[in-house]
C-alpha cells in the first residue's frame, strides 16, 4: 500500500463522515437514544436475573438438610455443605441441634441449655477441646433423643462453648450416645443403625 492509497482512504473516510453529518435526521437520533435505553435496561434485567438465580442457589445450599429414619429404624444424617453432620434432637426433652462429633467422649452442651434441660449439679471436670482446656461439669442421668432413638442415663458434659459464640441450643453428639449404634460414614451421609 503506497502513500497515494493511504491518502485516498483518508479522503474517502472524511467525505463519508461529512455526508453522514448532512443526512443526519433528528428521528434517527431519537431511535439511537431509545435503542441505548433498551440496551441498558436489558443489561439491568440480565444482571437482576443472574443475582436472583444466585440467591435461590445459595438458599438451597444454606438450607439445612434433614435426617431421615428408614423402615428398619436407621437414622440417615446427610453431610452439610460445611462438611459436618448435624441433626435435631433433645436433651431431657429440651430441643437441641447436635453437631455429630465422633472425637468427643461425651454428649456436651452449653450452660444455658443445661439449665433449661434441668441438668444441675454434677462433678467438676476439665475438657480438652480443639481450642484448649475448658472447665465444666459432668452431669449423670440425662436422656438424649435423636429422630426417635432415645438413650437414657447418659453422662453429659456441661459448660462448653462449642465454637465461641455458638447458639445456646447447639450441642455435641459424642461417643457415649453414638456407641449405642452401628455407625457407618459415607461420602455424603452418616448412618446410625440400632444394635440388636
Amino acid at each position: 500500500m503506497g502513500l497515494e492509497d493511504r491518502d485516498w482512504w483518508r479522503e474517502a473516510q472524511r467525505r463519508r463522515r461529512a455526508a453522514g453529518a448532512e443526512d443526519a435526521r433528528p428521528a434517527g437520533g431519537r431511535r439511537a437514544g431509545r435503542t441505548a435505553r433498551r440496551g441498558a435496561l436489558g443489561i439491568v434485567v440480565f444482571w437482576l436475573a443472574v443475582m436472583g438465580l444466585l440467591y435461590l442457589a445459595m438458599q438451597r445450599v444454606a438450607e439445612p438438610k434433614r435426617a431421615q429414619v428408614t423402615a428398619d429404624g436407621a437414622i440417615v444424617i446427610p453431610r452439610h455443605a460445611d462438611g459436618h453432620f448435624r441433626v435435631s434432637g433433645a436433651v431431657n426433652g429440651e430441643p437441641v441441634r447436635f453437631l455429630v462429633d465422633t472425637g468427643a467422649s461425651l454428649v456436651s452442651v452449653s450452660d444455658g441449655l443445661a439449665l433449661r434441660a434441668g441438668l444441675r449439679g454434677g462433678e467438676p471436670a476439665t475438657f480438652r477441646t480443639a481450642n484448649g482446656t475448658v472447665a465444666g461439669t459432668v452431669v449423670r442421668g440425662a436422656t438424649v433423643a435423636v429422630r426417635g432413638a432415645t438413650v437414657a442415663n447418659l453422662r453429659i458434659g456441661t459448660g462448653l462453648d462449642h465454637g465461641r459464640g455458638a447458639a445456646d441450643d447447639e450441642a455435641l453428639l459424642g461417643q457415649n450416645f453414638l456407641q449405642q449404634f452401628d455407625l457407618e460414614i459415607g461420602r455424603d451421609r452418616m448412618v446410625l443403625r440400632p444394635r440388636p
